[in-house]
């Protein structure tokens, strides 16, 4: 049996040693010998046995070094805080990662209470779960912000376990900032789309309904529940065509996304707008995956716009078109006119003895003759025609598809009885009469502005022949073309002769008492007749091309002026007219550039050019693109006379006009017509609306210009302030202006004053 020792090797060369110094007898020695070599052997034998063990020491040895190296480099090195600490919350041993992220070196951690690292509202909840690992001795989990002055927060999530001997409290930290920060994006993100005030709705991408905000029932009538797996087209109406849809699609499929309006119908049956938002959510590939649509219910609005859609177009006291709506209608009538070789009458209709009604029974008694008159009136017509009341007691009737003259004289009989019998207002019994003037489409080949000018000429043709009757316009009134032809080839004369000067009111405003300007008004000094209004000599030459001539005139004219008033000291902005017909000329904007460059001294900002609402319609788009090229040099723009001419609302966001006037014609009428009142109530909304400055002409009273101050218009001009004077006069007018105050009307306790 192998002992469980073995003798060791000093011990068997001992023992080897003896038996060779032995004085026993040969045979005995021979017997020693074998007996050391065995014992040689078995030291040989102990020798290879104790490398073995040696060897597998030093492997022992190396996998626990390699072993203590791998484990070093995972504590020190792991992506999360590793942290030893004390039961009362102590530091003993913190890694790497745990050391970035209380911001410390790990030698300077040993001591420090981790608390002191903890944001101070959290450090309650860090306590509480110290004191839980240590009385459940089971892994607990908590989180809290570690905070640092001048460095962000860090939220961090800690895993804590007791060691073995219960004094040694074992941490994970993770930070979990960038995980916060996602969870509150997606809390935001969710509470936007349940909280939003659009309806939000969600499709995969065959347009199945996936998901609805709480607003999405509030528009459409349908809950979440009743919505979630329907198609979308379950809310559709009947107001779009198929065409509308594809347009839509292939604006998603093309551009991933659509926006617009959109008639729906809601649950209840109710047809309701939408303004719609539509957009394609597409993976990395392209391919779509969902659709988000967001959507508010701007029914409310759409009917605000028809109301003041209405109040533009309609009397607001008899319920007719009004001038500018007539201006549409006629011009489709023209149109269909030319279409079906048919004629059409245009009738300007002014009552008489109606004055003497108002002055007699007072305005509310005269209005509701008006309303019963228009009523009359209108069940004169047939289906097709047009009656307009266009201001005061003046109406404008449009008669189509008439095959000869003769074909209106029935309704136009129809019209003169309808406005002759007597009417019951109150206790009073009423009658006044009307004068018509008429002519006829395409006999007289004339624009719409033009027919009715011609109408309006027949009309008191017709006062001055007795009244109670319809004139017909002449259009081969020898007379009329023989004063025309001579009246060109004397204006050409006075361009030549430099008959032609400007005048200039100024402008101001009210409230201040400020002079804002002044506009450039030209005047004929006839040899014989004397200074000449422009209305004389203006519709003469209008879209001639003489007006372009004197037009550019004009500007030149005023462009000197003001470089003589600069030098004089006198900087004052000046607005010039032009025509329709110089607006349009090909050459307008580089003309203009060339006589601003030819007076360096003048700003072109100082420079406005008023054009009237009829030269914008002309064509739209070319004078939308002079105005901005005009603006590109700097010169300003304003929109005269409106309100008379048959601009759409629509128009005014296309034009780049900075300033609207207000014709004078309903300024001087707003005292004593609420019509008129209505109008201009109506264009300073429209104006401010708009974003534009706005300005009345004809202000001619203080109580023009307190009105006009309480409805929110400051810049006026007319008599009330001054007359249009010369260039010589304007100077001295403006160092001696002394606006005095005119005492307000009071409204609610308030008083208001003008400045003019």
């Amino acid at each position: 049996m192998k002992p469980d020792t073995p003798p060791d090797a000093a011990e068997l060369r001992r023992r080897a040693e003896e038996h060779l110094q032995s004085k026993a007898p040969p045979d005995y020695a021979l017997q020693s010998a074998h007996e050391v070599q065995r014992l040689l052997g078995e030291l040989q034998i102990h020798q290879v046995e104790l490398e073995m063990q040696n060897e597998e020491l030093r492997n022992s040895r190396a996998e626990v070094g390699a072993g203590l190296a791998r484990y070093s480099d995972f504590y020190d090195f792991a992506p999360m805080g590793f942290v030893s600490l004390e039961r009362n919350g102590a530091i003993i041993q913190v890694n790497l990662a745990a050391a970035r992220l209380l911001n410390r070196e790990r030698a300077q951690l040993a001591g420090d209470r981790f608390e002191l690292f903890v944001a101070m509202a959290d450090r309650p909840v860090f306590n509480a779960f110290l004191q839980q690992v240590s009385a459940t001795g089971t892994k607990q989990t908590c989180e809290v912000a570690l905070a640092e002055k001048g460095r962000p927060p860090r939220n961090v999530q800690i895993e804590a376990t007791l060691a073995a001997d219960g004094q040694e409290c074992r941490c994970v930290v993770m930070d979990i900032t960038e995980r916060k920060q996602a969870e509150d994006k997606l809390k935001l993100a969710a509470s936007v789309f349940t909280h939003a005030n659009e309806g939000i709705m969600i499709t995969d991408a065959d347009g199945s309904i996936l998901d609805v905000n709480d607003t999405f029932p509030r528009i459409t009538g349908y809950s979440r529940e009743e919505a979630l797996g329907q198609n979308p087209r379950m809310l559709k109406s009947d107001r779009q065509g198929p065409e509308f849809y594809a347009a839509m699609w292939h604006a998603l499929t093309e551009q991933c996304h659509w926006h617009g309006e959109i008639w729906n119908r809601h649950k209840d049956g109710e047809v309701y707008a939408e303004l719609l938002t539509i957009s394609a959510v597409r993976d990395a590939t392209g391919k779509t995956q969902h659709y988000v649509a967001l959507f508010s219910d701007i029914t409310p609005m759409k009917e605000q716009q028809r109301q003041l859609e209405h109040i533009a177009h309609y009397d607001s006291l008899t319920g007719l078109p009004n001038r500018v709506l007539l201006a549409d209608r006629l011009q489709h009538a023209i149109v269909q006119s030319q279409r079906r070789g048919q004629s059409l009458a245009v009738a300007y209709i002014d009552l008489d003895g109606f004055k003497a009604v108002n002055d007699t029974y007072g305005h509310n008694v005269g209005d509701e003759l008006l309303i019963a008159i228009s009523q009359r009136m209108k069940e004169a017509l047939r289906e097709g025609d047009t009656l307009s009341r266009i201001g005061g007691d003046e109406f404008i009737a449009v008669l189509v598809d008439l095959e000869q003259q003769k074909d209106c004289e029935p309704v136009l009989a129809r019209l003169l009885q309808a406005t002759a019998d007597p009417a019951t207002v109150g206790d009073a019994v009423l009658q006044v009469s009307a004068s018509i003037g008429v002519t006829l489409y395409p006999q007289d080949e004339a624009d719409a502005d033009l027919l009715l000018r011609h109408a309006d000429q027949a009309m008191y043709v017709a006062k001055q022949a007795g009244k109670n009757r319809y004139q017909m316009f002449d259009v081969n009134q020898d007379a009329a073309v023989k004063t025309l032809r001579e009246g060109l080839e004397r204006i050409r004369h006075a361009l030549d002769r430099q008959e032609f000067v400007l005048h200039y009111q100024p402008k101001v405003n009210m409230k201040t008492g400020e002079v804002i300007g002044a506009e450039a008004l030209i005047r004929w000094r006839h040899p014989e007749r004397g200074l000449l209004q422009p209305a004389v000599f203006l519709p003469i030459i209008e879209n001639l091309p003489i007006s372009v001539e004197l037009g550019e005139w004009v500007i030149e004219t005023a462009l000197t002026q003001m470089t003589e008033w600069r030098a004089a000291g006198l900087d004052i902005p000046v607005s010039v007219n032009v025509g329709t017909m110089q607006l349009q000329q090909g050459n307008f904007v580089p003309r203009l550039a060339a006589l601003l460059a030819a007076h360096p001294d003048v700003q072109p900002s100082r420079l406005e050019l008023e054009i009237r609402e009829s030269s914008a319609l002309e064509d739209m788009a070319q004078v939308s693109e002079v105005m901005h090229a005009c603006r590109a040099l700097g010169v300003r723009f304003a929109l005269d006379d409106f309100g008379t001419g048959h601009s759409p609302l629509t128009n005014l966001k296309f034009l780049p006009a900075k300033l609207l006037k207000i014709d004078q014609s309903f300024v001087r009428g707003m005292l004593d017509d609420p019509d008129d009142l209505a109008m201009v109530e109506v264009l300073i909304g429209l104006a401010t609306a708009f974003g534009l400055e706005v300005i009345a002409e004809g202000v001619e009273t203080g109580p023009h210009g307190e009105l006009l101050i309480s409805l929110g218009c400051e810049l006026a001009q007319g008599y009330g302030i001054a007359r249009p004077m010369s260039a010589v006069e304007l100077p001295g007018w403006v160092a001696s202006w002394h606006p005095r105050m005119s005492p307000g009307r009071s409204s609610g306790g308030v008083a208001r004053t003008a400045m003019i």
